[in-house]
């Protein structure tokens, strides 16, 4: 077998979202796909969203989107998941790349635990908050991927 430099250092990144009515948290991974960060807040009432996300999808070179579906604390699926899944089917259309839907439970709040462990205010960083949501939720996301082995199928 002839190795394939190429193939070899193709980037791994991928995009974590965290839907809300007001804001989308964004997040990317690292090339590597290890680490994610926080990239920016799309105001849902300013512009599409689907088409921001599109767009960041394309520009990035994204392998995955991965979109978080809130879930009750029993497990079951409330108004928010549907919202959730209806946005990741507008999302399918628009991107050439996986989106997967992933349980976000508890993101945003473990995002203001985190921020007002440093000393801000979850009034006055909202917009914060949903890009650390999305950290969150795109790092649980890559760990168990990176436990499956599947981040890159």
């Amino acid at each position: 077998m002839v190795w394939d430099f190429q193939l070899e250092m193709e980037t791994k990144r991928f995009l974590g979202l965290d839907p809300g009515d007001a804001r989308i948290g964004v997040a990317i991974s690292d090339d590597l796909g290890l680490l994610a960060h926080p990239l920016e807040t799309i105001d849902v009432r300013k512009s599409d969203p689907v088409a921001r996300v599109a767009e960041l999808a394309a520009e990035k070179s994204v392998a995955a989107i991965v979109v978080g579906v809130p879930r009750n604390m029993d497990g079951s699926f409330g108004p928010a998941a549907e919202k959730s899944r209806a946005f990741i089917e507008a999302l399918k259309s628009r991107v050439s790349c996986r989106v997967v839907p992933w349980d976000e439970r508890l993101t945003t709040v473990a995002a203001q635990r985190a921020l007002h462990g440093a000393g801000r205010k979850a009034k006055e960083h909202r917009k914060v908050i949903d890009q650390a949501a999305a950290q969150i939720l795109l790092q649980s996301w890559l760990d168990a991927a990176a436990v499956r082995g599947t981040a890159a199928e």
